[in-house]
């Protein structure tokens, strides 16, 4: 067979061959590059992002921690309007003069305090940098005023509160070779909640906060409805309890008819070192644990003012037991009653309204009397331990505890606890409020209707009472068959601050 027409058809075919596995090759070294870029593209923007971020954390601790808000001297809040979102300023403007504090390139701040503009610009604050090995990775922020609530007084105190939301934008930068550049925002917020959320709260971060025992138990119940007639209708859910610690419940019909709200997680055994959500001695809660996600700050309340003195006296039977008291009376309206006058919110020095240490042996009344609105009681301690009553005739009334010298400033251990406008069941109509650390006796029979703001003090309740309302305080022990019934018409009443949260982050590449 003739094969001259076949030389050289295998040099072809290898030179074919070495160019497709050159080919290859070739390909195979850019598609390696790619993926180096690639992973250093998402290095860096990783990095910048990590950046971004610092300078949220930065900016939002100033804010937390640093920046005093408006409302103080040269700083007015008449400076501002806050019927506009974001706020404007000055005051006049409705759009376009932002208040807004910034370090980034090309932006201007406007706030109407140079040194607020001037503290912010500073390296660490509202700009600054991070190292990463041999990178340095730098942030720049901007903090935008998109709410401001002035003159917000909380529960329980006396000093009007400034309410802000920021949205803060960082940007983070990387400048090497190839350059990465990431924008990441969130909001930065306070929140106006409800006081009383809880039928009892402990702010104690340890174990045993919380106490129920010998059959105690919560449950709740919603005022606004009441029929008028008999107890108002309990249900078995809603009477949540929560603590900065753990939970303690012990014997078989001790109840917790509701959620168990706690920074803490885990069941079982709890110690110094380990602090449970909740130690099951045979207890039960007909509910959730629900995780918090940072412990509930309670602001401890103002002292009495004027503060009372320590002098005591105890109300039994008869006229001369009033002595030298301003307000004090007896026997009228009803025989054998014992009246203490209001005073107005704060009382007068002097009084009426402020009363050193009473001891209840008789039945005492508080009212608001011919105030008509709320009435104000700065009292230094409160004892019943004998068959006495106090009644709350008419409310609101804000019974002020000092506590001086005596390490129970409320002690109800009698025969009987308060019975407060009990027909309404409405426990916004006495509000006891005590800054100290000391105990807080609920033992006697009988029930009461208020809310109890102690968040230092140690509770002690028992006996087989009935508190219609909400207790918050340091610990809280409840043993002996006492429950405590909370009024979910209280998430519409006596509101506090919560503490700063930060949310809504986003973020995006450039």
């Amino acid at each position: 067979m003739n094969r001259t027409p076949q030389k050289g058809i295998a040099l072809i075919l290898t030179l074919i061959i070495v160019f497709v596995m050159s080919v290859m090759a070739v390909s195979l070294m850019f598609i390696s590059q790619t993926e180096t870029w690639s992973s250093m593209n998402y290095r860096l923007m990783s990095q910048a992002r990590d950046g971004a971020e610092a300078g949220i954390n930065s900016a939002a601790n100033y804010i937390v921690n640093t920046y005093t808000s408006p409302g103080g001297a040269g700083d007015p809040t008449t400076a501002y309007n806050v019927k506009v979102s974001p706020v404007q300023s000055p005051s006049t403007a409705t759009s376009g003069n932002d208040v807004i504090l910034t370090t980034i390139s090309g932006h201007t701040s406007n706030y109407p305090v140079n040194s607020v503009t001037t503290a912010f610009n500073t390296s660490g604050v509202g700009k600054g940098s991070i190292t990463a090995g041999n990178l340095t990775i730098n942030y720049n922020t901007e903090a935008t005023l998109l709410s401001m609530h002035t003159a917000f007084t909380p529960f329980g105190t006396v000093t009007p509160q400034t309410v802000q939301t920021w949205k803060i934008v960082s940007d983070g930068s990387v400048s090497t070779i190839r350059n990465a550049k990431v924008e990441v925002s969130a909001i930065l917020e306070q929140h106006i909640t409800p006081t009383f959320n809880y039928a009892a709260y402990a702010t104690n971060n340890g174990c045993s906060a919380l106490t129920f025992g010998g059959g105690g138990t919560t449950n709740s119940y919603d005022s606004s409805t009441y029929s008028g007639t008999g107890t108002p209708t309990f249900s078995t859910a809603d009477g949540n309890v929560g603590t900065n610690g753990n939970l303690n419940t012990l014997g078989a019909s001790t109840t917790i008819n509701g959620d168990l709200f706690t920074p803490r997680a885990g069941t079982g055994a709890c110690s110094v070192s380990n602090v449970t959500a909740w130690t099951d001695s045979s207890g039960t809660i007909n509910g959730s644990i629900v995780e918090l996600p940072q412990a509930i700050n309670y602001p401890t309340p103002a002292l009495p003012s004027p503060m009372p003195g320590t002098t005591s006296t105890t109300l039994n039977n008869k006229a001369t037991d009033c002595g030298t008291i301003n307000g004090c009376t007896y026997g009228s309206p009803v025989a054998g009653d014992f009246y203490l006058a209001p005073g107005t919110c704060p009382p007068a020095v002097g009084g009426p309204g402020v009363y050193d240490n009473i001891t209840i042996k008789g039945t005492v009344h508080l009212s608001t009397a011919a105030l008509g609105t709320k009435a104000c009681y700065n009292i230094n301690s409160l004892t019943e331990n004998g068959q006495g009553t106090l009644v709350i005739d008419s409310g609101p009334v804000i019974l002020n505890l000092a506590g001086v010298g005596t390490s129970t400033p409320l002690d109800i251990t009698g025969g009987g606890m308060i019975n407060s406008v009990a027909p309404a069941y409405n426990p916004m109509s006495l509000q006891i409020l005590y800054a100290g650390s000391g105990t807080i006796k609920l033992k006697g029979g009988g029930q009461s209707i208020g809310v109890m703001y102690a968040p230092n003090a140690s509770y002690s309740i028992g006996g087989g009472a009935d508190w219609y309302g909400s207790l918050i305080g340091g610990t809280l022990t409840d043993m002996g068959g006492s429950a405590i019934h909370y009024d979910r018409h209280l998430a519409n009443a006596g509101f506090t601050v919560g503490n700063w949260m930060l949310d809504s982050f986003t973020w995006k590449k450039y």
